[in-house]
């Protein structure tokens, strides 16, 4: 099936959203018993963490833990904002950086000034939406950043957003409360999927879309610990309680390129494959064998793999092994733990 296609539906009664592109699942999203990202909580200051430059918060859906705190007391009250998944038994990641972000507007209350998406070049482009943000942003002190997928897009759209993003941040940043509380929920995967999968796409909503789309066999290949590669080669994808190892597979090829070819292959298919299983954290990568003049461009195949995932990852090199290794943020709940 040629183009793509948001498909959204439920899974095991748990709210998901998949964006299938030419057949194949690019991303997908489902709702977990954690915290959504983007959760927001008045939260209280409990103890330091001496030596981590951190400190433990009491929320009202357990500890978080906050980083580079400075001058920040036990009891003091504080809005903070989750900003990735726990392990089980570790306390929730959050920022005290808040934003409020949607589909075409980011208000940004500790950070002044109104921008506009860097890949929006057109200068009266610029202008058309520079002149909206100052509309609905007057008499406001926050910040806005106005996204990429604003180019185009209709001026009373835009300025909807805008409105209901400072309206939002208004109430949560005003609020009178003074006890540990959620002030915001995170968005739901079918938000998620309106706010972040922007390009042009056919949408199906209808019950028992994925079975009609494919994304329940997809899904079936994403919870096994196999990703497919081409000319027969394979990633096999090991999740374990201090990091991920990927061990590359040639397969049946046994020729001198053999290594090299199903490398660059796992550097193209490699953020999609974490992706839709929800991986983060230390990753590394057990290559095909491979000649050394050839890591400096595998190394660029993967940094332009990573260069569009909305998940931050750093690429922290090579072992003296000869393994590659990643530190990916964990922004989502391991797929193998949601659908049991």
């Amino acid at each position: 099936m040629k183009g793509r296609t948001v498909v959204l539906d439920h899974i095991q009664g748990r709210e998901a959203a998949a964006l299938m592109v030419d057949g194949i699942l690019e991303d997908f999203l489902i709702a977990s018993d954690a915290p959504p990202i983007g959760t927001i909580y008045r939260a209280r200051a409990d103890r330091p963490v001496k030596g981590q430059g951190g400190m433990f918060l009491t929320t009202p859906d357990g500890p978080a833990f906050l980083r580079q705190v400075k001058g920040l007391a036990p009891g003091v009250q504080l809005l903070v904002q989750v900003t990735g998944f726990a392990e089980p038994g570790k306390a929730l990641p959050v920022t005290n950086r808040i934003l409020f972000k949607s589909r075409y507007a980011i208000v940004t209350p500790d950070a002044p000034g109104l921008n506009i998406s860097r890949s929006i070049r057109d200068e009266d482009e610029r202008d058309r939406l520079l002149e909206i943000a100052h509309d609905q942003m007057q008499g406001c002190d926050y910040g806005l950043i106005l996204r990429s997928c604003c180019h185009g897009a209709d001026d009373a759209d835009i300025a909807e957003d805008v409105s209901a993003m400072r309206a939002q941040a208004e109430q949560v940043m005003l609020d009178p409360g003074t006890e540990p509380e959620t002030l915001c929920d995170g968005d739901a995967p079918h938000v998620l999927a309106w706010r972040d999968w922007t390009d042009p796409a056919e949408v199906a909503t209808a019950a028992g879309s994925f079975e009609t789309h494919g994304v329940l066999d997809a899904l079936d290949v994403a919870s096994g610990i196999v990703e497919p590669l081409p000319a027969g080669a394979s990633l096999f994808i090991q999740p374990t309680r201090a990091l991920v190892a990927v061990d590359v597979n040639t397969g049946s090829d046994t020729s001198l390129a053999a290594g090299t070819k199903a490398n660059f292959a796992c550097a193209k298919a490699l953020p999609r494959a974490l992706r839709v299983r929800g991986l983060g954290g230390q990753i590394t990568l057990d290559l095909a064998p491979m000649p050394k003049k050839d890591r400096k461009g595998f190394e660029s195949a993967l940094r332009s793999a990573f260069k569009t995932d909305l998940d931050e990852t750093i690429l922290a090199g090579w072992t003296p092994l000869g393994h590659f290794e990643l530190q990916r943020k964990r922004g989502r709940v391991p797929l193998a733990e949601v659908l049991k």
